[in-house]
């Protein structure tokens, strides 16, 4: 074989170059290896929890029912009677209690079988799980464990003192929670997507973390080109947190995403002002102007969030938020204690 044969059959076996992905530590997923981030969902409304009605809703990866008992406290548990497992949510209000719709085996707020009208003792194990329960931003948030090891945050000014608005905003988004929370920490998306001017450089150095939050702030210029003084935050796996001074009034603005199942989740806007800005009417009307700034934001992420497959790659240096804050939800706690009554 002559030299010059044998260089082009090296050339042709070589064949292309292989390029490969590059990919960083991944994320686990809600509902991998059987369980879910131990964080505050929200689950509902305010305004859908009432004593004269029980409701369910999915969340993680069964069903809850949510009702108030005649005190007027918000309760949330798992939605099957551990009798045969009829759906409560189907059921009804009696005397404070849930009546199950097959049999008339009654549940208290203590989650525990309170009565059946066949007489018969009741087993000590007829129970419901009773998640822990807080009631906030005009919202019923459940937590995904026996103890909560961390709370919501308030907004700088008293909640008597506010104004809110609450709202469920769009359709179901084919996401996890924490995948839509990724975009706080990511301050190349704040720049280019929303076209937020940052004043300097990223604020890196200055964000502040927690196990269960990570909050920044910044000055810059609105994409409408007002002025613009933000705290941002994400709190737990599942809500976004801002207190802005916007063209020179304040306004707050959380959005917590729900989780009805893993990769499944619905985003709620609360947004609020201060009584003291204006008559009701004025507060009110500044308010519905914020809810439509906001939307238009929402709008802007949950076209991205309808097709990502989000997987940590090729980060940078204007990543770095990012980047800690992928580590700080591999590190988040995960559990199901609720797994054997919610499915």
């Amino acid at each position: 074989m002559s030299v010059e044969t044998q260089h082009q059959f090296s050339n042709r076996t070589s064949g292309p170059e292989i390029i490969k992905r590059a990919l960083g530590k991944p994320v686990p997923f809600e509902g991998e290896n059987g369980t879910f981030t131990q964080s505050w969902f929200p689950i509902c409304l305010s305004s859908a929890a009432t004593p004269d009605f029980v409701r369910g809703f999915d969340f993680l990866d069964g069903r809850v029912i949510v009702f108030r008992d005649k005190d007027g406290q918000a309760h949330v548990m798992s939605a099957y009677c551990p009798h045969l497992g009829a759906d409560l949510s189907i059921g009804d209000m009696v005397d404070g209690n849930v009546r199950c719709v097959f049999h008339h085996w009654k549940y208290g707020a203590d989650g525990r079988c309170s009565g059946m009208p066949s007489k018969d003792p009741i087993p000590t194990n007829a129970r419901l799980f009773k998640f822990p329960v807080c009631e906030k931003y005009g919202t019923i948030w459940a937590y995904n464990g026996l103890e909560p090891h961390y709370e919501l945050p308030d907004f700088p000014y008293p909640d008597e003192d506010l104004v809110f608005k609450t709202r469920i905003f769009g359709n179901e988004i084919p996401t996890d929670p924490w995948i839509l929370c990724a975009n706080t920490p990511d301050m190349q998306h704040i720049r280019y997507l929303h076209g937020i001017n940052i004043n300097g450089d990223n604020p890196h150095d200055i964000v502040e973390w927690t196990d269960h939050s990570m909050f920044y702030e910044f000055e810059g210029t609105h994409v409408t080109g007002d002025p613009v003084k933000h705290r941002l935050g994400i709190v737990g796996t599942s809500m976004y947190y801002q207190s802005t001074e916007f063209a020179g009034k304040w306004f707050g603005f959380v959005s917590p995403f729900t989780l009805n199942r893993p990769g499944r989740s619905t985003a709620f806007i609360t947004v609020c002002a201060r009584k003291d800005m204006g008559t009701p009417e004025e507060v009110d009307q500044y308010l519905e102007e914020i809810v439509e700034l906001e939307k238009r934001v929402v709008i802007d992420d949950l076209m991205n969030m309808q097709t990502i497959h989000l997987k940590p790659g090729t980060l940078t240096r204007s990543d770095l938020t990012l980047s800690r804050f992928f580590d700080y939800l591999r590190a988040f706690p995960r559990a199901h204690p609720s797994a054997d009554f919610i499915r």
